[in-house]
């Protein structure tokens, strides 16, 4: 099923640049696997393949690039399995938590050592 959700963010992508040429498109699609690729002439590539690892559990990467509006090239890779999606490499395009206050983490590790030491 996720794979699903980022196939459709995929197509949403490349349904915002309808005027785009299909320069490449591959796909095969079995039971237990799916692959497919495929590269437009206004920079958008994509390609995904995927695998039923157990039942109902598939295991799918993939990645995609685009040249943004700001004409800064945009690359992502991702795994998507029974843990969730996950990009696989850093990418400042995507947003980021800020840093822990140093109060929480002096709570936390106040709480952690008391913890510890009632549990003995």
């Amino acid at each position: 099923m996720k794979f699903f959700i980022v196939f459709a963010c995929v197509l949403a992508v490349v349904a915002a640049n309808e005027e785009a040429n299909v320069l490449r498109n591959d796909a095969e699609v079995n039971v237990d696997s799916f692959r497919y690729a495929y590269e437009f002439d206004n920079s958008i590539k994509a390609q995904q393949e995927g695998n039923l690892a157990a039942e109902d559990t598939w295991v799918v990467k993939g990645e995609y690039s685009y040249t943004s509006p700001e004409g800064e090239q945009v690359s992502l890779q991702y795994t998507a399995d029974e843990n969730g999606y996950h990009v696989d490499a850093a990418n400042p395009l995507l947003p980021t938590p800020p840093p822990i206050p140093e109060h929480i983490l002096k709570a936390i590790e106040y709480i952690n050592t008391h913890r510890l030491a009632s549990a003995n």
